[in-house]
């Protein structure tokens, strides 16, 4: 069981956009490194972006550089991605989960915790 409810997935054509909504649950995410993370068929689940407790700086990875935004909302608590350009590359269930953060307390793509996953939400990108 997980302390986040993924949502806003969807089948879209290339060049569409989503926005992904990760909502919390007894954790204030203001407080914790969250990241998206995405799994694809036959491929390993990868980290997509990340941002870090209180400061809010954001990371994502070189295949979303330019094209995803992640940002924090604290008065709902929640994280949303916002996915432009979207490529069929980018079809994957997409997750979110608190991640690890490195001296300076910037969130790194490896998620803290691996036995809390949720259902994650589809991204299908299709022409």
């Amino acid at each position: 069981q997980s302390q986040f409810v993924e949502s806003g997935g969807g089948l879209v054509q290339p060049g569409g956009s989503l926005r992904l909504s990760c909502v919390a649950s007894t954790v204030t995410l203001e407080y914790v490194s969250v990241g998206w993370f995405r799994q694809a068929p036959g491929k390993e689940r990868e980290g997509v972006s990340c941002i870090s407790a209180l400061s809010g700086r954001a990371e994502y990875v070189d295949s979303v550089k330019g094209r995803f935004t992640i940002s924090r909302d604290n008065a709902e608590n929640t994280v949303y991605l916002q996915m432009n350009g979207l490529k069929p590359e980018d079809t994957a269930i997409y997750y979110c989960a608190i991640t690890s953060t490195d001296f300076t307390s910037t969130c790194i793509m490896t998620p803290a915790q691996t036995d809390s996953w949720g259902q994650g939400t589809q991204v299908t990108v299709s022409s």
